[in-house]
Order: C-alpha cells, then sequence, then structure tokens
C-alpha cells in the first residue's frame, strides 16, 4: 500500500503542477495575444502593404539568428534537471557570448541583404533590430529557471506585462506615423521589457562564467537542437527569401499578412502548450507509457481546436478580412484561404519536437528539419513562378504533409505511438472540421450579399454549430474528454 502511495503522489503532484502551468501559461497568453491582436489588427489598417513586405524582408534574417540564439542550450539546462548553478553561470556566459556575436553578423551584413532585395531601407532596419539578441541571454536564463521548476505563472505575468506596453507602443507608432519603423520599435520593446521582467521574477541575476569546462552534455544537445533549427529555418523561410526576390513589396505584404492569419493559431496558441509539455515530457521520460498517452492526449486537444479555426478561417476568408482588416486587404483571401488548408498539418508537426527532444532524441527533429529544407524551397520555387502569391501559398498545401507524415514515422516509434492510435486520435475531429466546412460553404452561397459583418456572424454561427453537433453526435468522447480535461480528472 505504502508503494502504490508513493507511487501515486508523484503523479498526481505533476498532473496538478501541469494543469496550474497550463492555466497560466495559456490564459494568460490568451489574454495577451487578444491584446497583441487588437491591436495588430489596427495597425495593419493604419499601415500599408508594402511597410509589411519591407518588414518581411528584415525577418527572414532575423529568424535565422534568432533561431542560432542559444535556447537550445536553455532546454538543454531544462532537460538536464540535475545541474545546479555553476551550470547556470556557465549557462549564461554561453548565451552572452553566442548573441554578441549574432548581434555584430547582423549588423555588418544588413548593407548585404538590403542590396540583395533592392531595398535601401532595409540595411537601418535591420542594424536596430541586432539590438534584439542583447536582451536574449537574459530572457533565456530566466525561462530556464522558472521552467525548471514548472513555475509558468511568474512566466506569464512577465509576458502580459510586456504585450500590454508593445501593443501600446505599436498603436502609438502608427497613429504617429512611424510605417515600418512601428514594427520594428515595438518587438524590440517588448523583448527588453520580457527579459527585465524574466529576470528579475526569476531572481536569475548572476555572474556568467566563461569557464565552459564541463559543459560538454549542455553544448552537445544544444548544438543539435540548433542545427536542426537553422534547417526550420530553411523550410520556413524559403518563402520570403525566393518570394522577396521575384515578387513586388505590395504583394509580398499581402502574402505575409495572409500568413500571419492562417498561422495565428500554430504560432499563437500552441507554442505556450509546446513549452509545458516540455517540461512535464521530461520529468516522464522514463516512463514510456505515461509519456505515450500524455502525447496522444496533448494531440487530442490541440487538434479538437486546431481544425475548426483552420477549416473555418479557409471557409470565411473574405468576409473576415473584410471586418478585420478593411477592403484594401481583400487580395489577400485567396492566399489566405490555401494556406489555412495547410495548417492542420503544421499544427502537428510542431506537436512531435516538445516529445522527441524532452527524451534526449533531438536528432528527430533535426532529421525532420532537414526534410523540409528541401522539399518547402523546392514546392516554393515552383508556386511562386505557376502563380505569385497564391503559388507560393499552395507549395504550403504541397509541401506540409509529406513533412508531417514522415516526421510521425520516426517520431512515434520513440514515443510509444503506432500510426494507428494516432489515426484514432485525429479522425473525428477531422471529420467533424469537414464537415463544417462543406456546411459554412453552403451557408455563405445564401449569406453572401449580406454586409460583411452579418455575412460573418451568421458563418461562424453555422460553422460553430456544425462542428458541436457533429461531435455530440458522432464523437462525443471527445468533448467528454476535452470538459474533463477543464474539471481536472
Amino acid at each position: 500500500m505504502s508503494t502504490l502511495s508513493e507511487a501515486a503522489a508523484p503523479d498526481a503532484s505533476l498532473r496538478s503542477q501541469v494543469r496550474s502551468a497550463v492555466i497560466w501559461r495559456s490564459g494568460t497568453q490568451v489574454f495577451s495575444q487578444l491584446l497583441s491582436w487588437a491591436s495588430t489588427f489596427l495597425v495593419i489598417r493604419i499601415l500599408a502593404p508594402a511597410d509589411y513586405g519591407l518588414f518581411a524582408m528584415t525577418s527572414v534574417v532575423l529568424v535565422l539568428l534568432g533561431l542560432l540564439n542559444g535556447y537550445g542550450f536553455a532546454n538543454a539546462a531544462i532537460q538536464d534537471r540535475a545541474g545546479g548553478k555553476t551550470q547556470l553561470r556557465q549557462l549564461f556566459g554561453l548565451l552572452i557570448v553566442v548573441n554578441g556575436a549574432l548581434a555584430a553578423v547582423q549588423f555588418l551584413t544588413a548593407p548585404l541583404v538590403a542590396a540583395y532585395y533592392q531595398q535601401p531601407q532595409v540595411t537601418a532596419l535591420l542594424q536596430v533590430q541586432a539590438l534584439i539578441y542583447l536582451t536574449n541571454p537574459f530572457l533565456a536564463l530566466g525561462y530556464a529557471v522558472l521552467s525548471r521548476e514548472m513555475d509558468f505563472r511568474k512566466q506569464a505575468q512577465v509576458n502580459v506585462g510586456s504585450a500590454i506596453l508593445s501593443a501600446l507602443v505599436a498603436l502609438a507608432g502608427a497613429m504617429a506615423g512611424l510605417g515600418v519603423w512601428t514594427l520594428i520599435v515595438a518587438p524590440l520593446t517588448g523583448f527588453v521589457t520580457r527579459a527585465l521582467g524574466m529576470m528579475t521574477v526569476a531572481r536569475a541575476w548572476m555572474w556568467p562564467s566563461f569557464n565552459f569546462r564541463g559543459s560538454r552534455a549542455l553544448a552537445d544537445y544544444g548544438g543539435i537542437v540548433m542545427a536542426g533549427q537553422v534547417f526550420w529555418f530553411l523550410q520556413t523561410q524559403a518563402d520570403i527569401i525566393i518570394a522577396g526576390r521575384m515578387l513586388p513589396a505590395h504583394e509580398l505584404g499581402f502574402y505575409t499578412t495572409s500568413l500571419f492569419l492562417a498561422q495565428i493559431f500554430v504560432n499563437k496558441v500552441v507554442p505556450p502548450l509546446n513549452e509545458v509539455a516540455f517540461s512535464a515530457y521530461a520529468r516522464m521520460q522514463d516512463d514510456r507509457a505515461a509519456l505515450a498517452e500524455g502525447f496522444l492526449t496533448k494531440v487530442r486537444a490541440i487538434m479538437l481546436l486546431s481544425i475548426p479555426f483552420c477549416l473555418g478561417l479557409a471557409a470565411v476568408a473574405e468576409p473576415a478580412i473584410q471586418v478585420m482588416l478593411g477592403e484594401k486587404w481583400l487580395p489577400a483571401a485567396p492566399v489566405v484561404r490555401l494556406l489555412a488548408l495547410t495548417m492542420p498539418f503544421m499544427t502537428l508537426h510542431v506537436l512531435f519536437a516538445p516529445a522527441t527532444n524532452a527524451v534526449g532524441r533531438p536528432g528527430i527533429a533535426t532529421r525532420s528539419a532537414v526534410l523540409g529544407s528541401i522539399v518547402m524551397p523546392l514546392a516554393f520555387y515552383l508556386g511562386v513562378r505557376w502563380g505569385g502569391a497564391e503559388g507560393i501559398a499552395a507549395g504550403w498545401l504541397l509541401g506540409y504533409p509529406i513533412i508531417t507524415f514522415v516526421t510521425a514515422l520516426w517520431a512515434m516509434p520513440v514515443l510509444g505511438v503506432t500510426m494507428a492510435r494516432l489515426g484514432q486520435s485525429l479522425l473525428p475531429t477531422v471529420l467533424a472540421g469537414s464537415a463544417m466546412a462543406m456546411v459554412v460553404t453552403l451557408v455563405d452561397q445564401a449569406a453572401h450579399g449580406l454586409h460583411p459583418a452579418a455575412r460573418l456572424l451568421v458563418l461562424v454561427a453555422a460553422g460553430g454549430a456544425t462542428y458541436g453537433l457533429w461531435l455530440l453526435g458522432f464523437a462525443r468522447e471527445r468533448l467528454a474528454e476535452a470538459w474533463a480535461l477543464v474539471r481536472k480528472k
């Protein structure tokens, strides 16, 4: 009896910690994102498509170098729970060295990037953005300390505060006529406030150590993760590299804004859940049965939300853009539709890496990124030659199902999951989402003459009712599981 009690206690404690982490990290993320989206949509209405095209050109460099910012080393410190303060000081020193080098590289290469895109203004934009790297050591160290303890409440409080300040700066900049500089200054403000806040609440202020003896495991794990991130960059940023050279700035702006809308769920909702999941998976890495069940539960819960969002956005793209962004953005509707159809595949794909990394197998994510770095640039190149921005979007729909399927084949044996169990977890929500999309498409034929806001409201109501009723009638266990998760069971 005592053995059973001792075994059950840590399990119950972990469930409680995970639930608390999800509530704080995801709940406050929702609040932060609602605030950020409200600000973003207002700013989009004020700024021109060309401003977003210029910003997209700078983001390629920022994303590439940002993937090398040392968060892989921070995750290694989280995964290796035995490391003490010496390891954290080494981590801090390593982060300072890496990010200082990245800032210098971006500052010095900015003129070359501007010449490639034939946009001189890109030079100054990139050089100011280089300041972001100097915030990363503080942000990553605070994140590592708090994530080791699964204290996502303090992280969430810092994130909310920085989101509010960043949103206010973005609105002020747009209204003051700063143009594309609004998109530079607002994120920089957010990074600075998050870095200072994270270090403060984590009580992680310490002197860095530049003596890296004994940090081989930290460097090896982080190095593999960083290598995978470089290939992930080629997979996800090849569209901007190719389109930025071949499309005018305003058409690139239509494409990047469409991508922002289509990726709202996978880029804003899923990452905080993945952060919590990584910490939880790391704790249960020696119990593969619990790991497999935890992974499938996460897949079912996230795809229950992702499928209706993505397929629904594809079905209501035109009125949604009219209402949220205004008439000048209507040419983006076909692009949004194609990209939204791709996002369920991307959502599923990004759920694998936290689990495989947590069990000490970061090479799987790296192999997946290598595959993507081959498939996606080829798809984007063929797409842009075929049909401009819509062709690039079609490239996503062509390439991502392939990458997701192959990644699943590599990851599932490590996680103790079979293809049949994964399919059983996905099928009910896929069927419900498909039925929802068909009903919304049919209803739209009758609602086409309505005012855009009324049309969108009718379509959202029809889609929500169809999705809910289908699950209630044919997959009630999904609703029961979601309700049990909310009620702590």
